[in-house]
């Protein structure tokens, strides 16, 4: 099966990819006014909203400072890190010092209008639900 191709739902049809954006429900599963447009599937994910969250509180962090901050394993960090570096949100520098690699990420000027947009949509959410 390709890589970005939707996979079979068990109960028929096609499963959206993990990274396709749907569009915000308000409470009950009903779109709602104060949610317009499409929630991020790619940040909502809970690793790489951990690693956008971070990069938009610090100009930039390398691999080993948010492996620590959000305490997860190399490879986890690697694969999110990579889906989001692939969307234009992050960018990875790779360096040396002395003999050691130093890999560092920053949050990409798309990156951040995406965080925001999500931030906005999670709000409304919010506020919807607080307005029910």
């Amino acid at each position: 099966m390709a890589r970005n191709a939707a996979a079979p739902d068990p109960r028929g049809g096609a499963r959206k990819r993990e990274d396709e954006k749907e569009p915000l429900r308000g409470v009950r599963g009903k779109a709602t006014e104060a949610t317009p447009g499409t929630l991020d599937r790619l940040i909502h994910e809970r690793m790489r909203l951990g690693i956008v969250s971070a990069l938009a509180a610090n100009e930039s962090l390398t691999f080993n400072e948010l492996k620590g901050l959000l305490q997860t394993t190399d490879g986890n960090l690697s694969v999110h890190a990579r889906k989001l570096e692939d969307a234009g949100y992050i960018s990875c520098t790779k360096s040396f010092e002395g003999r050691m690699p130093k890999t560092a990420y920053a949050l990409t000027v798309p990156g951040r209008k995406a965080f925001e947009r999500y931030l906005d949509h999670m709000e409304a959410l919010i506020r919807a639900a607080r307005d029910a």
